[in-house]
């Protein structure tokens, strides 16, 4: 009884709740949205009422609202992310760094995404090690533990490197400062 109530309230209003979003959204969006609109009709199927096209709308508002956030947040993060600068390329002509470039690059990359993240929402995103144990959801005592572990194991991958060079290559970019051997 439920599939077949779906599949009539699906039939019925497709195309109604499709040239709602259409007219509302880019064009990108819309079969996102009209997708989600119907899963959240049929998660909450015995909300919907008899007349359901009002409903049905009122959802794909919501829905449409919350992808237009969304992709403005993206935009906005790929629009920060780009006036960052490098952490460090191969192509950087800060004297003969190129090669230390890649040594660095690639200590992190062998790095545990928990490594990687932990190091990043410190040095990255400046938050301070209680918010980025609120961020991740765990004590600010675990995460600071989790943090130490992961600068001593980039520090380790480093150690092949001369200590002069490292911390001048660390120095090109404060997302790893703090991590340089001492």
């Amino acid at each position: 009884m439920t599939e077949r109530r779906f599949e009539i309230l699906f039939r019925e209003n497709y195309t109604s709740v499709a040239q709602y979003v259409a007219r509302r959204a880019p064009k990108i969006l819309v079969d996102d949205v009209v997708a989600e609109t119907f899963l959240v009709a049929w998660r909450r199927l015995d909300d919907v009422p008899r007349e359901a096209l009002p409903w049905l709308l009122a959802t794909a508002r919501r829905t449409l609202s919350t992808q237009m956030r969304g992709a403005l947040r993206r935009q906005l993060l790929n629009e920060r992310l780009a006036q960052q600068p490098k952490l460090l390329t191969a192509g950087d002509d800060r004297g003969g760094t190129s090669e230390l470039a890649e040594s660095v690059g690639g200590a992190l990359a062998r790095l545990s995404q928990r490594d990687r993240e932990a190091i990043q929402l410190i040095a990255w995103e400046g938050l301070t090690p209680r918010e980025a144990a609120a961020v991740i959801g765990e004590r600010p005592a675990t995460f600071r533990v989790r943090l130490h572990r992961a600068k001593r194991r980039l520090r380790k991958l480093l150690e092949p490197i001369p200590v002069v060079e490292v911390k001048s290559a660390l120095d090109l970019h404060p997302a790893v400062k703090e991590v340089a051997p001492q």
